[in-house]
């Protein structure tokens, strides 16, 4: 007993010194022209839960901070001019970096997210032929009418009995379904709900993202992941339902194209990785395709259904935005009343969503405040010295922060935390701000390809609900938060109440 006591001691003192050790060091050594330390990695852990907003008010003190891990400093910016260098100016310096790969690689492996150099640029040409097509754009925008026209119909049964709805997941629901019509050339049809593969893969996938995201402030996670214990126990069965699903839509798609049974002879993303996978079959193995797929259905799902929930949760706040969405889209499909959701469909042309000026700039002010990913992390290949003066060692992780970014007065002005579209327009058209400042679709090089594809979807979902649904929270009173993770998602869902606008 004494000797197992003793075990412990010395083991919680060499933790202890493990960690802290570096964290004085660095006070007592550290020079002004060092970004200033505002904690350890043990401040982070404490703040998890609220991270994002933990962030936000360090960073109104300090526009360039750090904290400290027992390995490197972690860096963490906030002013647009840094910003460009990052993401920019100094694009070479700011990669993924072994840090970042290593607690990503088991959910994300070489995916287009986690992925540098060579790999990073192989998976962003091919899907740069796909996101440039006029063929994918069209196809893609009947997918996202027929989709929500799918989502309405759930919608008003629930409606006609004044049932709950809960909005996050029936968004995740039907991104999912579109991403894998437009992506992969498959009907999954989850919205409907009979699908239980597809529906333990979403639960698997998002309970992977918050342990992923946890090993970012949990420093025990290698030895948790060694023994296989605790979330990374779970992590790993969570994983292994991932790569069931991806693995099966892959070989599904392989024996369709050898039957050339694609829909319409149309050459959808997964159909070109896996023709050049037939040609170069070292390069593109079934792992890589595996990670290449998942980047997708995750850019696919995730943030645009993210983006809207948070955008109807402010729409329940502020009931006289969600009236001048609904008029918006009225006047600009040209119909006083339309009552058939598909005679709808028919009038919401690109001209029409063109139009809509006003929700463009609701989705952008939600995508401001709200971003579908909150905190980005780079890692510094060499010294490099920030635009603000602030010097950064070989080895540090350097972050740009969306969330905090979307709330500062100095970038956006005193109403910075204020729900306002408006911001977005100059006399009544919309007006968009330097990807510097508004970082929810990145800057640079890494600029996110599916930009224009997630506007119009949400557009296109946002128009629907709005014109014939009136939306009010469950519980007013309730502030909404977050789980964290990698995609700003809601916790606990959105429940709501649906009503008429229009009747169906």
């Amino acid at each position: 007993m004494l000797s197992l006591i003793g075990f412990i001691i010395l083991f919680a003192i060499a933790l202890f010194s493990y960690f802290l050790i570096p964290f004085f060091k660095e006070f007592i050594i550290s020079d002004n022209q060092r970004p200033p330390i505002v904690g350890s990695v043990f401040s982070m852990l404490i703040n998890f839960h609220h991270i994002f907003d933990y962030m936000t008010l360090i960073a109104r003190k300090h526009h360039t901070f750090r904290f400290i891990t027992p390995t490197h400093s972690e860096v963490y910016i906030t002013d647009p001019i840094n910003v460009e260098h990052v993401l920019k100016s100094n694009f070479p310096n700011y990669t993924r970096g072994d840090y970042h790969k290593g607690i990503m690689g088991d959910l994300f492996g070489d995916g287009i997210f986690a992925a540098d150099g060579d790999l990073w640029r192989h998976q962003r040409k091919l899907a740069s032929y796909e996101f440039s097509t006029k063929n994918l754009r069209d196809f893609s925008t009947n997918v996202f009418r027929s989709n929500t026209a799918k989502l309405v119909k759930k919608i008003s049964e629930a409606a006609v009995n004044n049932e709950i709805i809960y909005l996050q997941d029936l968004l995740m629901k039907s991104t999912l379904d579109s991403i894998f019509k437009v992506g992969f050339g498959f009907d999954l049809d989850t919205l409907s709900g009979s699908d239980e593969v597809s529906n333990r893969f979403m639960i698997a996938f998002d309970d992977s993202n918050f342990i992923t995201y946890r090993r970012y402030v949990d420093v025990l996670w290698p030895v948790k992941r060694y023994f296989n214990i605790g979330t990374e126990a779970s992590l790993k069965k969570n994983i292994k339902v991932i790569d069931s699903f991806v693995y099966e839509l892959i070989q599904h798609k392989r024996c369709m194209m050898k039957s050339e049974k694609l829909d319409g002879n149309k050459e959808d993303i997964l159909s070109r990785f896996l023709t050049e996978s037939e040609t170069n079959p070292t390069k593109l193995s079934d792992q890589y395709l595996r990670d290449i797929t998942l980047s997708f259905i995750i850019a696919g799902k995730d943030t645009s259904a993210n983006t809207l929930t948070w955008f109807f949760y402010m729409l329940c706040k502020k009931t006289f935005i969600q009236e001048k969405v609904a008029l918006e889209v009225k006047e600009a499909i040209g119909a006083e009343d339309i009552r058939s959701i598909d005679a709808f469909s028919l009038k919401l042309t690109e001209t029409a969503l063109d139009k809509m000026h006003y929700l463009h700039a609701a989705l952008t002010e939600t995508l401001r405040l709200y971003p579908p990913v909150a905190l980005d992390g780079k890692c510094s290949e060499k010294y490099d010295i920030l635009p603000d003066g602030f010097k950064i060692k070989k080895g540090d992780g350097v972050s740009y922060m969306p969330y905090p970014m979307g709330r500062m007065a100095y970038i956006w002005g005193e109403d910075a935390e204020e729900f306002r579209p408006e911001r977005w327009l100059h006399n009544g058209v919309f007006k968009p701000e330097s990807s510097f400042k508004f970082t929810a679709f990145q800057g640079g090089p890494r600029i996110c390809l599916g930009k224009e594809f997630a506007y119009r979807q949400m557009k296109i979902m946002a128009a629907f609900l709005v014109y014939f649904f009136k939306f009010k929270l469950v519980d007013e009173s309730k502030e909404a938060t977050y789980r964290t993770m990698f995609t700003l998602h809601m916790d606990n869902g959105l429940p709501l109440y649906a009503s008429y606008r229009s009747k169906i």
